[in-house]
Order: C-alpha cells, then sequence, then structure tokens
C-alpha cells in the first residue's frame, strides 16, 4: 500500500514493520483521527497472522501529540487480554509491568515492530493459558500429547451465537522448503500446516467424534505445491494427534519431493524442444510451469504456449495463430 498522507515517523514505522516481520503481514483502513492536521493519517488496522487466520488490531497514533505512544485496541472477543498487566497478590490486583511502549521513541523506526511482536507473543500465551483452562479431558490429553512439539498455536473461540471450540495450527515437516527450489524467489519461509479444530465438552467420551482438520499453507508454497490436491489420511476412531501427524508428514514430505524433482523434469523437456522450436520468447524460470515459442510455417507464425498445472499429467497446450502477409 501507499505511504503517502501518514506522518513521516509512522511511514517509517510502518514500512520497517512489513520489511522485517517474519510473517506476512497487512495494513488497511487508514484514517485520521484529528481535525487540526486534515489528511494526516495516524490510525490503522493490523491484519496480524496468527493460528492460520488474522487477528484485526487497530493501532492508534495521535497527530496532534507525536511523541506520545500508540494505543492498541484488540478484537470484541480477547476483552480479557491485557498483556502489560499482571496480578499480584489474593485480592486480584494488577501492576503494569515494563514493555516496548515504555520511554517510547516516535523517532525509532524499529518501535513499532518490537510492539507488534512483544503483543503477539503475549497473545499466543494468552489463548495457551486460555485452552488449558478448559474443562475437557479429550483437550487436556490431546495437549499431553503434542506438548514438545515447536510452533504449535492454539486459539479459543467462543461467543453467544457460536459453540466453543479450540483451533490448533500445527506446523509439518522439518524441512526447509525455501532451500529445495533454485533461485528460490520466496521471502518468507515456507510451511505447510495442519489446522484442528475441536468442539469443546464437559465429558470424556471413550470413542470421541474425529476433528475437523484442513491442511493449510503459505499462500507462495502454491506456485510449487497445491494442497488442495492433497487427500487426506482417515483420523480412525479413538485416534489422537501424535498417532495422525506422522502418517500426514510422511506424505507430505513425499509430496514436496516429486514437485521439486519435477521443476527439473519440466526443464528439461523446455530445453529439448529448443533445438525443434528456438528458444522460448518466455519461461518460468524457477517453477518452469510455463514457455512460449514462436513457431514460423509457410505464410503462417504460430506462438505455441504451453502450461503445467499442478496435476502433472495435464499438459494443457495453447495455441495462437497469426497469418502474416504473403
Amino acid at each position: 500500500m501507499s505511504y503517502d498522507g501518514f506522518l513521516p515517523f509512522i511511514s517509517a514505522q510502518l514500512q520497517y514493520l512489513l520489511n522485517h516481520y517474519p510473517h506476512t503481514i497487512q495494513i488497511e483502513q487508514a484514517r485520521s483521527g484529528t481535525r487540526y492536521f486534515p489528511g494526516s493519517l495516524d490510525r490503522f488496522t493490523l491484519l496480524i497472522p496468527y493460528c492460520q487466520d488474522h487477528m484485526k488490531w487497530d493501532v492508534i497514533y495521535n497527530a496532534e501529540f507525536p511523541l506520545a505512544a500508540p494505543d492498541v485496541i484488540f478484537g470484541a472477543e480477547d476483552e480479557d487480554f491485557h498483556p502489560f498487566h499482571v496480578v499480584c497478590g489474593e485480592d486480584g490486583d494488577s501492576r503494569l509491568v515494563k514493555n516496548s511502549l515504555t520511554d517510547w521513541n516516535n523517532k525509532d523506526p524499529t518501535r513499532l515492530l518490537a510492539l507488534v511482536i512483544e503483543l503477539r507473543d503475549k497473545y499466543r500465551s494468552y489463548q495457551e493459558k486460555r485452552v488449558g483452562e478448559v474443562d475437557d479431558d479429550r483437550l487436556k490429553f490431546e495437549i499431553s500429547t503434542i506438548v514438545s512439539r515447536e510452533g504449535i498455536e492454539m486459539h479459543m473461540s467462543s461467543g453467544f451465537e457460536k459453540p466453543e471450540e479450540v483451533k490448533f495450527a500445527v506446523p509439518l515437516m522439518d524441512m526447509n522448503i525455501n532451500k529445495m527450489v533454485s533461485a528460490c524467489p520466496w521471502r518468507h519461509p515456507q510451511k505447510i500446516y495442519l489446522q484442528v479444530i475441536y468442539p469443546v465438552g464437559r465429558k470424556y467420551a471413550s470413542a470421541p467424534s474425529a476433528p475437523r482438520v484442513k491442511l493449510m499453507c503459505t499462500p507462495e508454497l502454491k506456485a510449487l505445491f497445491s494442497i488442495d490436491d492433497v487427500k487426506l489420511p482417515p483420523w480412525l476412531d479413538g485416534m489422537c494427534m501424535a498417532e495422525y501427524l506422522p502418517h500426514l508428514e510422511e506424505l507430505l514430505q513425499r509430496l514436496v519431493i516429486e514437485a521439486v524433482t519435477l521443476i527439473d523434469v519440466r526443464r528439461q523437456f523446455i530445453e529439448a524442444l529448443a533445438p525443434l522450436l528456438g528458444r522460448p520468447l518466455e519461461a518460468d524460470p524457477v517453477f518452469c510451469r510455463k514457455a512460449s515459442f514462436l513457431v514460423c510455417s509457410g505464410p503462417f507464425t504460430f506462438m505455441v504456449s504451453q502450461t503445467w498445472g499442478n496435476e502433472e499429467n495435464i499438459l494443457q497446450k495453447h495455441f495462437y495463430m497469426e497469418q502474416m502477409g504473403a
């Protein structure tokens, strides 16, 4: 997005945030909250990735008091999230702890990034605490079996119009996919996740129903490998995540390796066409999913384009013919 309209120090902090945050973060609803500096944007909404979804946090600067630290407004469902207060004593009183807003320096472009990272870490701990307090034997057992896995995120959702449920986002496979792709264009690490959603119950069932499961990945990874084509293994009666994940990871690891291998197969095929059709006019240099050649036959000139989809057994051919002057 354009940073036109933001005060210079806000623009610098936003650019640093987007360039250095470890995941893709989005900004929307940029707006002004001052009557005295019309057109000066000083507040916006951040879409921060968490648990394979996005949290919407409003960041409120004050153009009239630029030295003041910004306020952050969390979602309506998180009214009990107080990241910079700790409860002390049996009376339940809380006190403010030192944080990224302490000694705020609006001239430091790194401060917004530090604030977002700290708040997200505290939000993750807040959600883990909420999930750990759920009175559900099955959930407690599931958590105990996967607690040693790194990178798991969890989220407890509830409301008047929807049932309580707990969502897990489990990173799969200890593979550096970025390094497997030559001339990798990806800025962020590419990951595949299993989203697992459990309804919250109060009694333990000997054979509980299977949770809702869905494969998810970073958007850029779909250029290499489409998770939409993966058929998930069945979740058998009485199965837990610790039993389900190894079989799924073995399947995905094999599919990713095959997808990387097919890049070289497509590249060799395109190179093999060069003696017949000449050098391609254009070609996908990284994933080798498309190539276009200019072919002449008598008074006709053809542009032959070949495109490979995610299903490698389907080769889509598009022919464009333009008659040249006789």
